[in-house]
């Protein structure tokens, strides 16, 4: 029989041997159930698991045989060095499971985010200035930018608030683009230090763009309305039948109206009418109209028309709504939840946005979706935008506590 150190040492070596995978299953387990269900494993469950492994993993390696066991000396040294490793690594794994953030996802892996250097503040707000790089590209399948284009999109600067992400400021940006410009299309690509990559394709049909789809555009000369402008409604009376339409643009008027309409006395009311214009001065002039295709062919049949009636589109009721809360010292504010704030990771109603700020929350962008009048058990995550209603103090105060 060996002395009691070598049997100390033999035990220690075999339960190493045998509590290695013991004591990785552990820690593996304990971090993924702290990390998914926030909940720790019972010792006692980590105790009964260990030695299970440790038995089978021995009996594998054959250290059951009566030669390697020996006295009893040593097997309780390899139980003990067994439940001692598993229990450490459960306890590292549990750690770990707690520390790690819980909506880490592919999303926040790969974001990319503004260089510090490019952010301005004015007036206690971040904002970025936005300047293209290098020449401006043609997009494929369209005709190539005109010099003059080219230029001025290349030329200018926009400014921009910093509380987006850089994916969302890259789509603010060629929205600005395409309307500015009225281009066809346009891709926008943006680097960390607010240089942006353009490419775009030049307007194509201005007038077939504001067509709506199954319409047609017919123009009729008609006594016009004073004030009448594109996007009206229209009743034209022509012969025996009325054609209802859209106004796509107004021209000419008379010149009694036009000398009325003139406040300022810089127009020439001897020169000619222009071509197109916003609004029509009153008088007789030319309106182009999209109408169905039946209709279309009716007013091609008249010269002129003999009545033109605006219909009315009646009273906005998202504009009185805003007039009302206005009323009531009440504002809108759209806000952008950033990490680490008072709603990232949590729902609506878990943050009680009301009962401790005042506000209203009327609407949430959530992984890319709207949702209106969102419930309580709405998620809210950094990076999402929220559309909130309350007094400016109370607006204030929720700001600065989320965005």
């Amino acid at each position: 029989m060996a002395s009691l150190p070598v049997e100390i040492l033999f035990g220690l070596y075999l339960g190493i041997l045998t509590g290695i995978i013991p004591a990785l299953v552990s820690g593996v387990l304990g971090f993924l159930f702290k990390y998914v269900t926030n909940v720790t494993i019972p010792g006692l469950g980590v105790v009964v698991l260990s030695l299970a492994i440790a038995g089978a993993n021995g009996g594998l390696m054959a250290l059951n045989d009566p030669t390697i066991i020996g006295s009893g000396g040593r097997f309780v040294v390899a139980i003990i060095v067994v439940l001692m490793l598993s229990l450490y690594a459960h306890s590292q794994g549990d750690k770990l499971g707690a520390s790690v953030p819980r909506r880490l996802n592919l999303r926040k892996l790969t974001a990319r985010t503004l260089n510090t250097d490019v952010v301005e503040l004015v007036g206690g707000r971040g904002q970025v200035r936005v300047t293209v790089s290098g020449d401006v590209g043609d997009m494929e399948g369209y005709p190539a930018l005109p010099a003059d284009l080219r230029t001025s999109i290349r030329d200018g600067e926009w400014t921009f608030p910093v509380d987006v992400p850089l994916v969302e400021l890259e789509t603010r940006f060629a929205d600005r683009l395409r309307s500015e410009f009225d281009l066809a299309d346009v891709s926008v690509r943006l680097d960390e230090n607010a240089r942006a990559t353009v490419s775009a394709a030049p307007p194509v049909g201005a007038l077939s763009k504001r067509i709506p789809a199954g319409k047609r555009a017919v123009s009729v000369n008609a006594l016009l309305p004073t004030g009448l402008a594109a996007g009206d409604d229209v009743d034209v009376v022509a012969g025996d039948r009325t054609v209802s339409g859209t106004v796509l643009s107004v021209a000419g008027g008379s010149k009694a109206a036009r000398e009325s309409a003139t406040t300022d006395g810089g127009v020439d009311t001897d020169a000619p009418a222009p071509a197109s214009a916003s609004t029509a001065p009153g008088g007789d002039g030319r309106v182009t109209l999209a109408v169905t295709r039946p209709d279309a062919e009716t007013l091609l049949g008249v010269s002129s028309a003999e009545r033109l009636v605006v219909n009315s589109h009646g009273v906005r009721r998202e504009f009185e709504l805003i007039s009302l809360l206005r009323r009531s010292g009440r504002r809108f504010r759209t806000l952008t939840v950033r990490e680490g704030g008072l709603l990232d990771g949590v729902t609506v109603g878990e943050a009680a946005v009301r009962d401790s700020y005042g506000v209203a929350v009327f609407a949430v962008r959530h992984e890319g979706t709207w949702r209106i009048a969102p419930r309580g058990g709405q998620a809210v995550a950094a990076g999402d935008s929220l559309v909130v209603v309350g007094t400016r103090e109370a607006l204030g105060a929720f700001e600065e506590a989320v965005a």
